[in-house]
């Protein structure tokens, strides 16, 4: 097996243990009336209700499906497929740009929560991609605003945490007022696909509390520039908001809502250390800012550690996930992931022994239907062969392409989780190596 093989396997390890059929069964059990999760435990009546929404909702509605059984009476879950589930209505929307069906969903969900009395229990699933798939904006915005708002966001590297302040307050969903939309009490399982698993950032809170304002909207907004840019609707708004003409997000937490995150990027992470056959090493599970620079310095580790064998002695795995932004300027194809390995090949060149892999936990890196790519020397050499300029396909964010060309893309399809990104950077070690 190619060193290139081991990482893809490894990767593929990682993200199996955070699919939810891995998940739910060690963190939910049910004990005659007495759900228990993790340390906590609840009552449930009769019967309960399931909802959820996120890249993992479906995956995690089966899964808690064959603990509840016949509990279930009803449910609704938003994903960006569809698939049928006994008992429990699946709609599909938008990621990661809402579009109708988003809205739709939103709607929905907020007159099924709504419809629950004070005497009713439900489980609320929720995971990354859930801001964009379940929508509701506030009135004026309209649909075209909020797409183009959403994509002004995303093009200009605003970190997802800076983007979820603004899409909280221009929402009726987010922050805090999807919860307060129903008098049940409920559960919500949380599968975080955010650095430090901030709950006022995964999703953007639908059940949870917001600690920003409309001030901070606004701020960020005119920190990048987009004060001028976003549509006339989203800006009167923000400024209604700001002089209190339009009531704040939910500032304290509803107390008949728990939460609990069941897996994040840590976790895969030590799923990996324990496959790994060369001795891992987990580096962060809080990696952020611009793919190509946080690249450079995630390579510039992997030279360091061949040369002088510090901070560890080669052959060695080293790991690192969270999730990095790209400023688009070209017209090109890709997303963070591959932007990230097109990248550190630049900065590898003919460097022997090094092989970086980053791909995301779902399956999609920007554009593409690859979840990522992995290179090495002989992706370089196949680069030269073939007379292809890696500054010109990065300048032009057209990663995709480049590895179209020379292989190494990371084809897995919807992998039913999200837990971000992993960088996988293996240093020493024979390339014939069998793990």
């Amino acid at each position: 097996m190619s060193l290139k093989e081991t990482a893809v396997r490894l990767f593929l390890k990682g993200v199996e243990a955070v699919k939810p059929e891995n998940l739910i069964p060690e963190k939910v059990y049910l004990k005659k009336d007495i759900l228990f999760v993790e340390q906590s435990s609840y009552h449930l009546p009769e019967k309960i209700y399931l909802f959820g929404s996120g890249k993992a909702s479906v995956e995690m509605a089966k899964a808690l499906l064959k603990i509840l059984g016949e509990r279930v009476a009803d449910g609704l879950v938003v994903c960006n497929y569809t698939e049928k589930i006994d008992r429990i209505q699946v709609v599909e929307g938008n990621h990661p740009v809402p579009d109708e069906k988003s809205l739709k969903a939103g709607s929905l969900m907020i007159k099924k929560l709504s419809s629950l009395s004070e005497n009713d229990f439900f489980i609320y699933l929720l995971s990354g991609g859930s801001s964009a798939l379940m929508e509701k904006p506030l009135k004026p915005i309209t649909l075209e605003d909020l797409k183009k708002t959403t994509q002004l966001l995303l093009e200009n590297s605003v970190p997802i945490e800076e983007i979820n302040v603004v899409r909280k307050h221009i929402s009726a969903v987010k922050g805090g007022r999807l919860g307060r939309s129903t008098k049940a009490k409920g559960v919500v399982l949380v599968i975080s696909d955010v650095i430090g698993d901030d709950l006022f950032t995964i999703g953007s809170a639908p059940l949870y509390y917001d600690k920003s304002t409309f001030a901070d909207a606004y701020r960020i907004l005119e920190k990048y520039s987009l004060l001028d840019k976003v549509p006339a609707s989203v800006k009167q708004v923000i400024q209604k908001g700001l002089k209190g003409q339009i009531e704040e997000t939910p500032k304290t937490e509803n107390p008949h809502i728990k939460h609990h995150i069941i897996g994040n990027n840590l976790t895969a992470l030590k799923k990996i250390k324990e496959e790994s056959p060369f001795p891992a090493y987990i580096m962060t599970s809080q990696l952020h800012g611009e793919a190509r620079e946080i690249a450079k310095a995630v390579v510039s580790i992997g030279k360091e550690v061949l040369k002088s064998g510090n901070p560890f002695d080669p052959p060695a795995v080293l790991l690192f996930g969270g999730e990095t932004t790209v400023t688009v300027r070209g017209t090109g194809r890709g997303g963070r992931n591959q932007e990230f390995c097109l990248s550190a090949l630049q900065e590898l060149k003919d460097t022997p022994d090094v092989t970086v892999l980053s791909a995301g936990t779902d399956g999609i890196d920007g554009n593409t239907t690859s979840a990522g790519a992995v290179v090495d020397i002989e992706t370089y050499r196949k680069a030269v062969r073939l007379n292809l300029d890696v500054n010109r396909f990065l300048e032009n964010n057209d990663s995709h392409s480049f590895f179209g060309k020379t292989g190494g893309l990371i084809n897995t399809g919807y992998t039913g989780t999200n837990v971000m990104d992993i960088v996988i950077m293996i240093v020493g070690g024979s390339h014939d190596s069998t793990a």
